[in-house]
């Protein structure tokens, strides 16, 4: 059998998408699993072990400039890509047209079909002629976590009640390495949402603390903005505090899976350091919780939302984090993503 998946953007968002894969191999153990994605985010799934095939496409580039030649190519060469395999099932995960679009342009096996979602759900974007675009449109609960939304739709997509897999903990691909000494903690300060982000008043009483405490702070950055910003950071805190190169996310992921937690906003990295089960705290300052903050692991949770936190708040946050990931690193606290193999844990402060 072969599967081709289609979710094209944001990181975050393909970052939740990622325990589908683990359900449908469940189901399929001899599935072969493609994968369309936005280039910026190819390389990130270029490092995932179960996926087949990786096509990047550049929607958002050619948008800039849709009658040039680059776009034109582009187009011609991305389908001729794309038509090298016949699917027997391919999934929207996405439910825009511009998704839609693409799993319609898909080439299907003999009796082979494609679903999306047949309704939008809180929080979730959602385009509601997709449900006209493909063979089979799918309904969904208004209310649902993105990452459960994502494997519900896998698994109606074979006629399987979401009951089953939702009772499992969400299964992400990439195994753990032990964290580096002395304890380090990535601050994922960036995102492309101004909404999403974070005081800089607040992450530096925040970092103060931490560097009491003997941390090292890492900061990545992915463009000019954020290496402004992070560099501030940086001489504001003084050597405790180290400003990440700007490097791929396949490297990225990489070296956050070193690193002993993660401080992160609603952003793709907050949702990078989730799927590492790493021990994280995701600052919301919009009322997306209940869309996209940590579930189901008690050395991950969310803090803000209804608010935007200050840092005592999220300076508890991660007190209650760090008890937690103790207790799971000590064998004392089951955790089905093996946390344990981390060791030593986060020293609660």
């Amino acid at each position: 059998m072969r599967v081709l998946v289609v979710k094209l953007s944001s990181l975050g968002d393909v970052i939740q998408t990622l325990p589908v894969l683990h359900d449908i191999q469940a189901l399929h153990p001899q599935v072969q699993i493609d994968w369309v994605v936005e280039e910026a985010f190819a390389d990130l799934l270029r490092s995932v072990p179960s996926i087949a095939r990786v096509i990047p496409i550049a929607q958002r580039r050619w948008r800039r400039a849709p009658w040039s030649a680059d776009a034109r190519q582009g187009w011609k060469a991305f389908w001729a890509d794309l038509h090298q395999q016949a699917y027997d099932v391919v999934i929207d995960f996405q439910g825009l047209i511009k998704s839609a679009r693409v799993a319609r342009g898909a080439r299907l096996a003999p009796r082979g079909y494609s679903v999306t979602y047949a309704n939008a759900s809180d929080w979730c974007a959602y385009e509601w002629p997709v449900r006209y675009l493909l063979s089979r449109s799918l309904p969904m609960e208004k209310t649902i976590h993105a990452v459960a939304r994502y494997r519900s739709l896998a698994a109606r997509a074979w006629g399987q009640a979401p009951s089953g897999v939702l009772s499992q903990a969400p299964v992400y691909p990439w195994p753990l390495p032990a964290p580096t000494q002395p304890p380090c903690m990535v601050l994922a300060h960036g995102t492309t949402r101004a909404d999403n982000a974070w005081p800089m008043a607040h992450w530096q009483a925040l970092a103060q603390r931490f560097v009491a405490q003997g941390w090292t702070l890492a900061v990545p950055q992915a463009n000019d903005s954020e290496a402004q910003w992070a560099a501030q950071l940086q001489s504001n805190l003084g050597p405790a505090c180290h400003v990440w190169p700007r490097m791929g996310l396949a490297d990225l992921r990489a070296r956050m899976a070193q690193c002993s937690g993660v401080i992160g906003v609603d952003s793709g990295l907050g949702h990078l350091a989730v799927a590492l089960d790493l021990p994280t705290v995701i600052i919301f300052s919009q009322p997306r919780v209940a869309r996209a903050g940590p579930v189901g692991r008690a050395h991950q949770t969310a803090v803000g939302g209804d608010h935007v936190p200050d840092a005592p708040a999220v300076w508890a946050a991660w007190q209650s984090v760090a008890v937690q990931a103790q207790r799971v690193a000590n064998g004392s606290w089951p955790h089905p993503s093996g946390l344990a193999a981390h060791s030593p844990a986060p020293t609660p402060p």
